[in-house]
């Protein structure tokens, strides 16, 4: 049927008044009754229309885009979180303008238990008519003596209570307690108001009372109010809806969609202002004459049908939500005093949150003093004095020129997985070919016979696949367990790790018991030239390419460094011309006890709960190994304290390691919204909310970023070394990076180098990240040494 026209109202007008014709009969009426009604049924169609129009509106208008106009204004509340059901205390509130010419003072009791309530006391006090038109200050100095006469009749002495601000006329709200007052509505009328912050007249005027200390902590509109005041029995309430003589809509959204705020984590509340929504194209097919006749219509044809409807609509338009409609008992009350009760307890937590996460952020000085102090260990270590840091000469003597050429062989030994790599250097540049090995646990927990025998057994295989049968290569061995270095070419191991404990091989020379095994196949020829660790072939892979690059770092689950050190300052090697690569073993830097200024509490609980107490002090506040530990004991402190997971223990954080250091990486990851960062943390078995979310991905910040810190001043300790050993104003070197922590961490290769700037402004520090420094490393560190030969014997 034909929408009705005003020229189709007007000829049944005209002849339901025309007498000659006489009055309709009952059938005519009947059709004209359902006529009239058609125009009140909306499709399907229509209402999705509506709703992409709406969201189009409301998407346009958080992204702060003015033109076109939006439809409707999203007006941020800066209502940063939802009840929880811990809130508890006793909050004041003033409702002003919500019923015409009075206001109203309650005092609401929260019990922190879901279930339980108290109901709120509240007065009602009249305005009289010469205060809503007089003065602005006349107007709040009587809200003042209201909230004193109420609380006058109270036994609350003079503690310091905490006021939410119920005002229900236009406002430009810039902060939870900031809210200045466009126009004034419904009758009042109070001068030197419109333009001003409300919440501060307010405040001016409690003060000019005097008689109580009360601090006005939020202000709240009728809708916010609704959502923040709903029962949390069915789960958190994240909508609110006013449906009466107006209608109003808000939500939280993701702080990173609102742009008018400039903040990219967290959420806010966003009053969506939906009563001004005027979209023609959307709203005309449904908008009747009897619409357009009427300034304003009230919503009530029976609450319960009306809700009954509105549940299936919203069903039908967003079938993949599952939405629950509570009805609010007192938005204006209870929920203006649950606003403020959510404010009081994330600024408690706030302050919490910051006490525990303060050690963490380090000053200048600090990292300054940390700077000084591994430059003395430095020193003692090459003076061979008692050192934390042992400062091992590797026998390395020069960084690769370029001119290496030819087939080198690499063996890379360091966990379950063994690598022969076959490196072609070349005019053209590096050519690699490698083979992955698998070591049988019977092989590294057996004989050390059989572990070297297994191992050349694998070079023998991969010679003869590469066609290298009977070609003595030259070889460099990478083997990443604890050694002391007596030559390029002999190490010591120190002691077994990561699941090995062949026996017969601690207090061994391990390149001696490789040529032993390689006796004994008797037919295989191989020049061992170098053992390597992979720090060493970290700077070496980079120095091919590079020709600064003097300094090795890794920053994995473990983390060292090593750097090109003046052979005259090693006291450990003759000679007084040349130079010496270093391996610091800097991971131990600390065990002296010097980083006791910075270590923390939860740094003392994870070196106590390790393999190695009192060792590694230094690794241990940097490697990936320790960082997602820190952080548990964090969350551990955080949750006994109330601030995480309601206060209440979660099993899974109980787990030792359960928070992995890869997990700090992907929390931390620039692209990634709240809501998938809670996905993450949920995964693991932690039940947490958005506020939460956002206070572990700050946990996780503030460790990683002092473990990037202290890493970069070990770096600028190391960089200002060397400038100083030549002597130099200005030094142009470059660090060769390995580890999954510096390469795979959003942040953590930008904060170092940021450190190594401000500590060392005279050196011009470029770091390069290594693509294989325990195999192209390890051969160019043979390479460099078949060249200095050359040289030598030349």
């Amino acid at each position: 049927m034909d929408p009705i026209g005003p020229r189709g109202l007007q000829q049944r007008e005209g002849a339901l008044g025309c007498p000659q014709e006489g009055l309709p009969s009952p059938s005519e009426s009947s059709e004209l009754v359902q006529e009239c009604l058609q125009q009140f049924k909306v499709t399907e169609a229509q209402l999705r229309q509506i709703q992409a129009s709406l969201l189009g509106s409301m998407e346009q208008a958080l992204s702060g885009k003015a033109s076109p106009a939006p439809a409707v204004r999203m007006l941020p509340t800066y209502v940063g979180s939802i009840p929880h059901g811990t809130e508890q205390g006793d909050f004041l509130v003033l409702e002003l303008g919500a019923s015409g010419a009075s206001l109203r003072v309650l005092w609401v009791t929260l019990m922190g238990v879901e279930g339980h309530k108290t109901e709120p006391r509240s007065q009602e006090f009249v305005i009289p008519q010469e205060v809503m038109l007089g003065p602005g200050q006349q107007l709040f100095d009587f809200a003042a003596r209201c909230l004193s006469e109420f609380l006058d009749a109270l036994p609350v002495g003079k503690q310091g209570l905490q006021l939410g601000f119920s005002f229900s006329f236009p406002c430009h709200q810039t902060g939870l307690d900031k809210s200045t007052l466009i126009s004034w509505t419904k009758g009042f009328k109070c001068s030197g108001v419109e333009g001003q912050d409300v919440v501060q007249l307010l405040r001016d005027a409690i003060q000019r009372q005097g008689t109580y200390s009360i601090d006005v902590v939020a202000v709240v509109n009728d809708t916010v109010g609704t959502m923040m005041g709903c029962d949390l029995g069915v789960g958190p309430c994240e909508v609110g809806l006013v449906v009466d003589t107006g209608t109003n809509a808000c939500y939280m959204e993701e702080a990173r969609h609102v742009a008018v705020l400039g903040e990219d984590r967290g959420r806010v509340c966003i009053s969506v202002e939906w009563g001004s929504f005027s979209d023609d194209e959307a709203l005309g097919p449904v908008w009747t004459i009897f619409d357009r006749t009427l300034d304003q219509e009230s919503l009530n044809p029976g609450a319960q049908r009306f809700l009954a409807i509105l549940q299936e609509t919203v069903m039908l338009l967003a079938p993949e939500c599952d939405v629950s409609f509570i009805p609010s008992v007192d938005g204006g009350g209870q929920g203006v005093a649950m606003v403020t009760a959510v404010a009081a307890r994330l600024a408690a937590h706030r302050r919490l949150l910051e006490e525990t996460l303060a050690p963490f952020w380090l000053t200048r000085e600090q990292l300054v003093a940390l700077q000084r102090q591994m430059r003395e260990a430095m020193a003692k270590g090459l003076q061979g004095k008692t050192s934390s840091l042992r400062m091992l000469p590797t026998y390395v003597r020069a960084i690769p020129d370029g001119s290496e050429r030819g087939d080198f062989l690499a063996l890379d030994l360091g966990g379950t997985n063994f690598r022969v790599l076959l490196v072609r250097l070349a005019s053209g540049g590096v050519q690699i070919t490698n083979q992955i090995y698998s070591i049988p646990e019977y092989v590294a927990q057996g004989s050390g016979e059989q572990l070297f025998d297994h191992i050349v057994d694998c070079i023998v295989d991969f010679q003869q696949k590469q066609g290298l049968s009977g070609h003595s290569l030259p070889l460099g061995f990478t083997f990443s367990f604890p050694c002391r270095q007596l030559g390029l070419d002999q190490g010591i191991l120190l002691n077994w790790t990561k699941g090995f404990s062949a026996s017969d091989c601690e207090g061994q020379d391990v390149v001696y018991l490789l040529r032993e095994a390689i006796k004994r196949r008797q037919a295989v020829k191989l020049n061992v030239v170098a053992i390597v660790n992979d720090t060493v072939g970290t700077m070496m892979s980079c120095g091919y390419e590079n020709p600064h690059c003097e300094v090795g770092l890794i920053v994995g689950t473990g983390t060292n460094a090593c750097y090109m050190e003046e052979l005259r300052n090693v006291a450990s090697v003759p000679g007084d011309s040349g130079h010496m690569c270093i391996n610091m073993e800097w991971g131990a830097f600390g065990d002296d006890g010097s980083l006791g200024m910075l270590s923390t509490y939860f740094d003392e609980r994870v070196d106590q709960a390790s393999i190695n107490p009192g060792r590694q002090r230094f690794e241990k506040m940097i490697s990936g190994m320790y960082l997602g530990e820190i952080v548990r004991h964090i969350l551990l402190h955080l949750t006994s304290r109330g601030v995480l997971f309601r206060g209440q223990q979660i099993q899974c954080l109980q787990t030792r390691d359960i928070f992995k250091t890869k997990f700090l990486s992907q929390i931390e990851s620039d692209s990634l919204a709240l809501r998938q960062v809670r996905a993450i943390l949920e995964d693991l078995g932690l039940p947490l909310t958005s506020d939460d979310a956002l206070m572990v991905l700050e946990v996780c910040q503030a460790v990683s970023r002092r473990a990037a810190q202290l890493c970069g001043a070990g770096v600028a300790a190391v960089v200002e070394k060397i400038r100083e050993n030549r002597g130099l104003e200005k030094l142009t070197v470059s660090v060769g990076v390995d580890g999954t922590l510096y390469k795979l961490h959003p942040h953590f290769s930008r904060l170092v180098e940021e450190t190594v700037q401000e500590l060392a402004p005279c050196c011009e520090v470029t770091f390069l990240q290594s693509k294989d420094g325990s195999g192209k490393g390890a051969a160019l560190v043979t390479a460099v040494a078949c060249r200095l030969a050359q040289m030598t014997r030349v």
